[in-house]
C-alpha cells in the first residue's frame, strides 16, 4: 500500500477488479498530462499520477477509483515527495473523516 496526505493506492490483482470497471469512463488528464487522483480543496495542489495509464472513477463523491499503469508511474505533489508505483492495477481510496450528522472527505 501507499499512501501520500490523504490517498490511499493500493495495489489489486488484475483478476480482483470488478468487471465494471471495464465499463467506467476513463478520467481525462489536466493541463499537465497527469491523471489527478485528488485536488486539494484547501491548497489546489494535486496528488496526480505521471506516466501511462488510465484511472476511472465511479460516480458520486465516495465512488471507488481504480487507476492502471501498464509501465508504473509516479505519485506526485506539490507538497510531498514523489512516491514510485510499479506496473499494475491499484484502487484509490481518498480518506474520509466524521462530523457529526455526516461523513465527508478529508479536506487537504
Amino acid at each position: 500500500m501507499y499512501r501520500q496526505g490523504d490517498v490511499l493506492i493500493v495495489p489489486v490483482e488484475e483478476a480482483s477488479v470488478p468487471p465494471r470497471v471495464a465499463e467506467l469512463p476513463g478520467q481525462p488528464r489536466d493541463v499537465r498530462g497527469r491523471l489527478v487522483l485528488a485536488l486539494g480543496e484547501v491548497t489546489g495542489h494535486a496528488h496526480a499520477v505521471v506516466g501511462p495509464g488510465r484511472l476511472r472513477r465511479e460516480a458520486g463523491p465516495f465512488g471507488a477509483a481504480w487507476l492502471h499503469l501498464p509501465e508504473g508511474g509516479r505519485v506526485v505533489h506539490e507538497e510531498h515527495a514523489a512516491i514510485p508505483l510499479p506496473k499494475g492495477w491499484y484502487r484509490v481510496v481518498r480518506q474520509r473523516e466524521y462530523v457529526p450528522g455526516a461523513v465527508r472527505m478529508v479536506a487537504d
